[in-house]
């Protein structure tokens, strides 16, 4: 059973402007580094619909999303001082959501066993009426909450490895039990959320764990690190784990300052794999969020489908 791969060329069409480091390019070297690899030929494509709107509404306020889409039509237009759009932008976030919703759909449906959603833009820091951080939709939070709403599912953990904290993705769901959120990031860091005391809140208090690290911490540092995440999800017996994939923790990475290799991504994505396998019937879904340096993000991604690969036997 091979490993999905969610991408569409349209991704490309959001264009926050020419020196913004979320740029198109992103996705072209992840693109020429797997043909270039050999990997491309040997994942299972699937190709993304829009979102339906019902969808987005699971983590996002009818309001917001019109000012997205307001926004979009009247570009270029700045919805803070990072976040940018172009007339494209709101049909790209769409497709955005769709790719997360797609890739659940093909792990559920044993079409594959895990998968990687090559989508842009990303989507953790966006909250529920708040686009930031180069983020529209939540493209995780509305795939735990589809999980759940459209497949029937009761427990969903998300994993975020992305060097900045998932403020958004831990704003729309600090009060819901049913979805686990771990934040492993670099603090201080934008968006200077992720301390250790914000836990959830209401009901929810005890769903949330963040693992702030200072910076210059690098793959040994991570795996300690990791030691508390499994140990986490095991207790809260997921049926799902989605990952905020972001690979801005790299060395080479010119937004922060961790020291992770593409090596160190592997490592993480094999504890990852083995904790689908434990509690989630091996169903593990990626969705790209950062990763700005094309070498260090190519790289990054490249090693941790081949990780997959080994997890399905391919």
């Amino acid at each position: 059973m091979a490993t999905g791969f969610i991408y569409h060329p349209d991704y490309l069409l959001h264009n926050a402007s020419i020196s913004h480091p979320e740029r198109p390019d992103r996705l072209r070297a992840i693109v020429a580094r797997l043909q270039e690899s050999g990997l491309w030929g040997k994942l299972h494509h699937i190709q993304p619909e829009p979102a339906e709107r019902q969808w987005i509404e699971l983590a996002h306020s009818a309001e917001h999303i019109n000012m997205v889409e307001d926004a979009a039509e009247s570009a270029p237009a700045y919805l803070d001082p990072d976040t940018h759009v172009s007339r494209e932008s709101f049909d790209v976030a769409l497709l955005a959501v769709g790719g997360g919703l797609a890739a659940c759909d093909a792990a559920m449906e044993g079409r594959c066993r895990n998968a990687f959603a090559a989508v842009r833009p990303p989507g953790h820091h966006a909250e529920t009426s708040a686009a930031m951080g180069f983020c529209l939709f939540n493209n995780v939070a509305i795939a735990a909450r589809y999980l759940q709403q459209f497949h029937g599912l009761e427990r969903v953990a998300i994993l975020d490895w992305d060097v900045h904290h998932g403020n958004g993705t831990q704003h729309i769901l600090e009060a819901d039990p049913s979805i686990l959120y771990i934040s492993i990031h670099q603090h201080p860091l934008y968006p200077g959320t992720g301390l250790r005391e914000e836990q959830g809140v209401g009901s929810g208090i005890g769903a949330t764990l963040n693992i702030p690290l200072p910076g210059g911490c690098g793959d040994s540092e991570y795996a300690v690190a990791f030691n508390e995440i499994e140990e986490v999800v095991s207790q809260f017996q997921p049926e799902f784990l989605l990952i905020s994939a972001g690979f801005d923790a790299h060395h080479r990475d010119p937004l922060a300052s961790m020291r992770l290799t593409a090596d160190g991504f592997r490592q993480m994505t094999k504890r990852a794999l083995h904790l689908a396998n434990q509690h989630c019937s091996n169903r593990l879904v990626m969705l790209l969020e950062g990763g700005y340096d094309l070498i260090g993000l190519s790289a990054s991604v490249e090693a941790c489908l081949e990780e997959m690969m080994v997890n399905n036997g391919g």
